[in-house]
């Protein structure tokens, strides 16, 4: 199996022509972070997962995942801070586990951030309806909102945002800062809101009965381990709670995106783990806290919603408040599509580096230093999902992409730490294998949470996936050419990388 050396990637981030700028400091990397995590899960999904999944207890369906994501994190942060390399879990699975692991990753990375920003953007667009109607504007039902035949409003947003990457990642960051404190405000006074409207016979039962899911009416939203006999076909109960945690489980993606923003860092070495372990923290604490505050204040039966936190305050009167957390939630999800849009282009842009896709859309404009064609490419192609497809179609699809790539970083650090000790690392992942193992074990428990029928869209799109490397990427991939042209050449390649790195 082909595998690119360390050495050889970081030659490659450095070419003139494909080179992204070094401009996210500290503190724009982790409000890059925090903006991109907080967001979907707290103002959209909270809402779905808690009304069909696991009711009040999707609080612990938010912790189980802040769990994964922290062991996770800690194995992001090894790589990232040692092969600080646009790409996420792409590049890092290139370098230890080869180059077919890596063409699969990226294309499943693909879907995870496309759907995500889909998702995302859905509610978006719920949040600005409820927003308008405040002030006696209604936008038709089937041009806004979930339920809409063309989600105009999301569509336009993605657009936008498309327009705001292609100008460049600096002023990406300074956007996503401002919009990143607004949105932050804005949950502190839902929670202070919320915490005097909190109805504690709203959180009876905490974990709702068991519900089966046997009848062959909903054979294809059973649970994969469900389907297998390994556990319960149920919603709710402790089945339920799997699920949730699955399906919020994308509300931590944050590091992640941030990982593949990593050739865009100043002394990545030092300041992404630090940033990644913070997302982790803050974003878990305030996930857990929203999430009590929403099911205490509505019962989880009436938050069937793509926008459950301005639904809950208005269901309790608060109608005030509505205006000041609606703009909140507008600026958050904004954020929140921004950067996984950003995510996206930059793991797109890798492949094309690299070859397995046309090299065409790696070039970078020599001005903003951003790979233009790539973002608008992907952009309008989102922009195209998003009015075609559900939001819970999009959140389940997104969630078990990410849960693969995570599963490929645990492998990846194992694997380097037998290939490659002697290898510089900015950051050790602490108790390895203890640490990626379980890690390992999480996110397997909780992909295997998801419904039958995401998991057969999810092998449809790899299937596509493997056939377009095998009849393209495989021959084009500069890797193979590199190899293809004798051994003067190879050597000369990896002198290069050695140089560089």
């Amino acid at each position: 199996m082909r595998t690119k050396s360390i050495e050889a990637t970081l030659h490659d981030a450095e070419r003139p022509a494909t080179r992204l700028g070094r401009t996210l400091g500290p503190l724009q990397l982790t409000m890059m972070g925090i903006g991109v995590t907080i967001g979907g899960g707290v103002f959209v999904l909270t809402g779905t997962a808690a009304a069909n999944y696991a009711g009040p207890a999707i609080a612990v369906s938010f912790a189980l995942g802040a769990l994964v994501s922290a062991l996770v994190a800690l194995c992001y942060m090894e790589f990232a801070s040692s092969v600080p390399v646009a790409g996420s879990a792409y590049t890092f699975a290139y370098v230890s586990l080869g180059e077919t692991v890596a063409w699969l990753i990226g294309w499943d990375l693909i879907l995870d951030m496309t759907m995500g920003a889909g998702a995302v953007a859905s509610g978006w667009s719920q949040y600005v309806a409820d927003f308008l109607a405040t002030f006696g504007i209604r936008l038709p039902s089937s041009l806004a909102g979930p339920e809409a035949a063309v989600n105009v409003p999301a569509v336009l947003v993605i657009v936008v945002l498309t327009a705001v990457l292609a100008a460049g990642v600096r002023t990406t960051a300074r956007i996503n800062t401002i919009m990143t404190i607004v949105k932050l405000a804005a949950i502190v006074l839902f929670i202070a809101v919320g915490l005097f409207h909190i109805d504690p016979a709203n959180w009876s039962p905490f974990i709702p009965a068991s519900r089966s899911l046997d009848g062959s009416g909903d054979v294809w939203q059973q649970p994969l381990l469900g389907w297998a006999g390994i556990t319960t076909n149920a919603s709710f109960g402790t089945a339920g709670i799997l699920t949730g945690g699955a399906v919020v489980f994308g509300a931590f993606s944050g590091f992640d995106i941030m990982a593949s923003s990593a050739e865009e860092a100043k002394r990545p070495q030092r300041t992404l783990p630090v940033a990644l372990m913070a997302t982790v923290v803050v974003c878990a604490v305030l996930y857990v806290a929203v999430t009590l505050v929403v099911t205490g204040m509505r019962n989880y039966t009436e938050l069937d919603t793509a926008a459950p936190v301005t639904a809950a305050l208005t269901g309790v009167g608060a109608d005030w408040a509505v205006r000041i957390v609606g703009i909140g939630a507008i600026c958050g999800l904004t954020t929140v599509v921004m950067i996984m849009l950003l995510g996206q282009s930059r793991v797109f842009f890798a492949m094309s580096r690299d070859g397995l896709l046309p090299q065409w859309f790696a070039q970078v404009h020599p001005r903003t230093r951003s790979p233009r064609r790539i973002t608008w490419t992907l952009g309008l192609t989102v922009a195209l999902m998003t009015a075609a497809l559900p939001i819970q179609d999009l959140a389940e699809l997104g969630n078990i992409g990410m849960l693969a790539s995570f599963v490929v970083v645990c492998v990846g650090v194992m694997y380097l730490r037998r290939s490659r000790p002697d290898m510089q690392r900015g950051f050790r992942t602490p108790w390895v294998p203890f640490v990626p193992v379980v890690a390992l074990l999480l996110c397997l428990l909780l992909v295997g949470s998801l419904p039958l029928i995401t998991w057969v869209r999810f092998l449809g799109w790899m299937a596509a996936g493997l056939l377009i490397y095998v009849c393209w990427g495989r021959r084009n991939s500069r890797l193979a050419k590199t190899e293809s042209a004798g051994p003067v050449h190879s050597a000369e390649a990896v002198g290069s990388g050695t140089r560089h790195g």
